[in-house]
């Protein structure tokens, strides 16, 4: 006697999406029309642009991807948000620093006028 399989339904939710519950089989995905993909890309404030890049780079990215588990262009996102994030950090440093020599300086300079 053979079992027959019985169906579960799964609610659908963005923990079951994001989880892989409701299926995560390439054989199931899409491509989504372009206005749909405009409304994906305006509400994560993305916007396409065209780059040439070193292949030897972007192998790179491809490499990395794979080991973090996800795509190369994401990947590079997230590179270009971290080093953007790093340069206003340490351009806040630097102006902080500045006005602290200043602050210094003046003290210094009422010091010695009175």
């Amino acid at each position: 006697m053979i079992a027959k399989s019985k169906r579960v339904r799964i609610e659908s939710s963005a923990k079951a999406w994001e989880s892989g519950e409701l299926g995560s089989d390439l054989k199931h995905a899409r491509v989504v029309d372009k206005k749909m993909s405009a409304q994906i890309d305006e509400a994560l404030g993305l916007q396409m642009i065209s780059i040439r890049l070193e292949q030897d780079l972007i192998e790179s990215f491809k490499l990395l991807g794979t080991k973090y588990d996800m795509g190369y262009q994401p990947l590079m996102r997230e590179a270009l948000k971290r080093f953007v994030e790093g340069e206003f950090k340490l351009i806040a440093s630097e102006a902080l620093e500045k006005q602290k020599t200043e602050k210094q300086k003046n003290s210094k300079r009422l010091a010695k006028a009175a």
